[in-house]
């Protein structure tokens, strides 16, 4: 037996829809406008498919699906710049918006990208056999980024992060080693975009910025600093 499964998601506009897809290098592969309005559209292997909705709400739905690859670096660096290409920038918020890229709890490499209808694609590609979480650290940073960050990507929980990034800033704030503080700093910075608060979103991201790391620092870094300078392009700080 062969089976297939095709997630079919609603949209309010099947040409919207498309040209969304169509940034992020998909292929269509049906449309029909009548009886119902619905497209079918494909990139290698994954298949999507939408029917047109007229009453959809974006920000209410919670519809989504999981993509496993076996090259998400690659998949994540395609989707950034062609929604850059598509957009004139890389939309870090509200919809449609595109994630950070970075090493989860339960054993994955993972971003999530949601389209402009709130239909949420998560794509990650396994580091491990075993998909359970993993313990928190036991040290005081590290179990306030493992918490913030399954706010952030497991529940989508902006205030909940912002209030544990915020507490750790407060009270540990100087004794945070260089990559712990870029660390915190720009995902704060991701959570008050999320949250509409520009003004505090560029301060980070300024402070970010202004952080002086080594080669290898850097490199310890690199997810953080890829998504900083996505945040930089969406704040306008210098």
């Amino acid at each position: 037996m062969g089976e297939k499964t095709t997630p079919i998601f609603p949209c309010r506009s099947i040409d919207d829809c498309w040209a969304f897809y169509e940034a992020l290098g998909f292929e269509l592969a049906f449309r029909q406008t009548r009886p119902n309005p619905f497209i079918a559209v494909q990139r290698g292997g994954i298949e999507l498919q939408f029917f047109g909705l007229k009453g959809h709400d974006p920000t209410t739905g919670l519809f989504m699906c999981y993509v496993t690859t076996t090259g998400v670096d690659a998949l994540y660096e395609a989707f950034r710049s062609g929604l850059k290409a598509s957009l004139g920038r890389i939309p870090t918020r509200g919809l449609p918006r595109i994630g950070r890229l970075g090493e989860m709890s339960y054993g994955v490499r993972q971003f999530l990208v949601t389209d402009p209808d709130g239909n949420q694609l998560r794509i990650g590609q396994p580091t491990s056999e075993d998909f359970s979480h993993r313990p928190a650290p036991k040290d005081k940073v590290g179990k306030a980024l493992h918490t913030a960050r399954l706010f952030v990507n497991s529940k989508e929980d902006f205030g909940g992060a912002a209030k544990v990034l915020d507490h750790l800033l407060a009270a540990d704030g100087a004794d945070l080693t260089l990559t712990q503080r870029l660390e915190v700093l720009v995902l704060r910075a991701d959570v008050a975009l999320q949250l509409e608060d520009e003004p505090r979103a560029q301060e980070l991201v300024a402070e970010a910025v202004r952080i002086e790391l080594s080669d290898e620092e850097r490199a310890a870094v690199s997810d953080e600093l890829h998504r900083l300078n996505d945040l930089q392009g969406l704040t306008g700080s210098a």
